[in-house]
C-alpha cells in the first residue's frame, strides 16, 4: 500500500484533468472541484503522499510513504476510538469489493475493523436503499460482505466510482460516521455526514473535499493489494480503540 504505486505519473496526471473537466465518474458524487487546476489537484496529491514528480514530467512511477498513510490511520484511529465511547451508528462500503483475478482488500480492512468497534460498542448499519436500474436497464443493489456494503450488478460486486447508491443507503438510515472510499465516501460527504476515506493517488476527488474544508480524514494509499498488505493500517488504527 505504500512505496511505488500501481498507477504511473501518467495515470495520475489523467485522472485529475478527468476530474478537473467535470466528467462525473471522477468526481465521486462531489460538487465544486472544477473551480481547481490541475498543478493545484496534483499538489495536494503530491502532500498527501509524499512524493513530488519532479517538474514538467509526465511519466514515471508514484511513490507513496508509508509514514504519511500511517499517520493518517492514526487520525482515523482516534476519531474511531470517540465513536466507541459515543456508541456511535456507522457505515462501511467500498467501491473496491473482491473480485476473481483482482488483487484488493479493502474490504477485508473495513471488515476487521467493523467487527473490531462492533465489540467496543459502534453499532454498525447495514442500510440496503432498495434495488435500482441503471439507465442501461441493469439491475444494481447494495450487499454487504462482512457489514461492508458494495454495489453488486445483477447480484455480482462490481468496482464503482458512482454514489448513488449511497445516497440512498443515507435516506434510509443515516450514520453519524461513515467509512468509506470511492463514491461511496464522496456522497457521504456532499450530504454533509462525518467521512473517513481512502484514496489511492489516481482518484484526487476526496483530496479536493479535504482541502475545501469537507472532510478531515482521507487516507492516501494504493487501494488495489492484497489483503495482508493492509495490516499496518490495520495494527494502527485499533491500536487507538479503547
Amino acid at each position: 500500500m505504500a512505496g511505488v504505486v500501481s498507477h504511473p505519473l501518467d495515470n495520475v496526471l489523467r485522472h485529475i484533468e478527468r476530474m478537473c473537466d467535470g466528467d462525473p465518474g471522477f468526481q465521486f458524487g462531489l460538487s465544486g472541484l472544477t473551480v481547481y487546476l490541475p498543478e493545484q489537484v496534483l499538489a495536494l496529491v503530491a502532500d498527501a503522499s509524499g512524493f513530488t514528480p519532479e517538474e514538467g514530467s509526465t511519466q514515471g512511477t508514484f511513490r507513496v510513504e508509508a509514514e504519511r498513510i500511517l499517520d493518517a490511520c492514526a487520525a482515523a484511529g482516534d476519531r474511531l476510538a470517540e465513536a466507541c465511547r459515543r456508541g456511535e451508528r456507522m457505515t462501511f462500503a467500498t467501491g473496491h469489493p473482491p473480485a476473481p483475478g483482482k488483487q484488493n482488500g479493502l474490504a477485508s480492512l473495513y471488515g476487521s475493523l467493523a467487527a473490531e468497534l462492533k465489540r467496543r460498542g459502534v453499532e454498525i448499519l447495514r442500510p440496503d436503499g432498495g434495488p435500482q436500474r441503471t439507465e442501461d436497464g441493469v439491475r444494481v443493489s447494495v450487499r454487504y460482505l462482512d457489514d461492508v456494503a458494495v454495489l453488486t450488478e445483477d447480484g455480482r460486486p462490481i468496482h464503482t466510482h458512482s454514489g448513488e447508491a449511497m445516497l440512498r443507503m443515507l435516506d434510509e438510515d443515516p450514520p453519524d460516521l461513515v467509512f468509506a472510499d470511492h463514491g461511496f465516501a464522496g456522497s457521504a460527504i456532499e450530504r454533509g455526514v462525518e467521512t473517513i476515506s481512502v484514496a489511492d493517488v489516481n482518484d484526487p476527488a476526496l483530496l479536493v473535499a479535504k482541502e475545501q474544508g469537507r472532510t478531515e480524514i482521507v487516507i492516501v494509499m494504493d487501494d488495489n493489494v492484497r489483503a495482508d498488505a493492509y495490516w499496518p493500517c490495520f495494527q494502527e488504527i485499533v491500536s487507538r480503540l479503547p
